[in-house]
C-alpha cells in the first residue's frame, strides 16, 4: 500500500494590476503560492498581451510596456533568478514575503489567504484558472 501525504499548508495571494490607483480599478494578472513545508514558492502570470489589453480596457492610455517589464521581475524574484537583485537571493519565506507585502502601485498583490495541499504546483495552477485565466 502506498503511504499518502498528509496535505500541507500553503498560502496564496492574486497578482493584480491596478492601472490608476486613485481609481482603485484592477485585474488580476496572476498567482503566487507558497507552501513553506513543501519547499516551493511559484508564481505564474497571464500572458502579457492578455494582461496589457485588460489594464487598457481601465486606462486606455496606458503604455504596457513598463507594466510587463516589472510583472516580469516580480515573477523573477518569486523564482529567486539569480540575476533578479538581491531580493531573489532571499530565503523564500522573506521572498513571499516581501512579494505580497501592501503597496500603493500600479503591481499589487491581493490579501493573502490559506489552504492545504498534497501538490502546490497542482493547486497554483487550479488557483490561476479560478482567478485569472479568461
Amino acid at each position: 500500500m502506498t503511504a499518502v501525504t498528509a496535505p500541507a499548508p500553503y498560502d496564496y495571494a492574486v497578482v493584480r494590476v491596478v492601472p490608476r490607483v486613485e481609481r482603485e480599478e484592477f485585474t488580476n494578472a496572476g498567482v503566487i503560492v507558497f507552501a513553506r513545508t513543501l519547499g516551493f514558492l511559484a508564481g505564474r502570470l497571464d500572458a502579457p498581451a492578455a494582461i496589457a489589453a485588460r489594464a487598457r480596457a481601465l486606462e486606455p492610455a496606458l503604455d504596457p510596456t513598463d507594466l510587463v517589464r516589472h510583472l516580469a521581475a516580480m515573477m523573477a524574484v518569486c523564482a529567486g533568478a539569480p540575476d533578479a537583485g538581491p531580493i531573489a537571493a532571499l530565503p523564500p519565506t522573506e521572498r513571499f514575503h516581501w512579494l505580497v507585502a501592501p503597496r500603493s502601485a500600479s503591481i499589487q498583490c491581493a490579501t493573502v489567504h490559506g489552504g492545504l495541499c498534497r501538490d502546490p504546483a497542482a493547486t497554483l495552477t487550479h488557483l490561476f484558472a479560478q482567478l485569472v485565466a479568461r
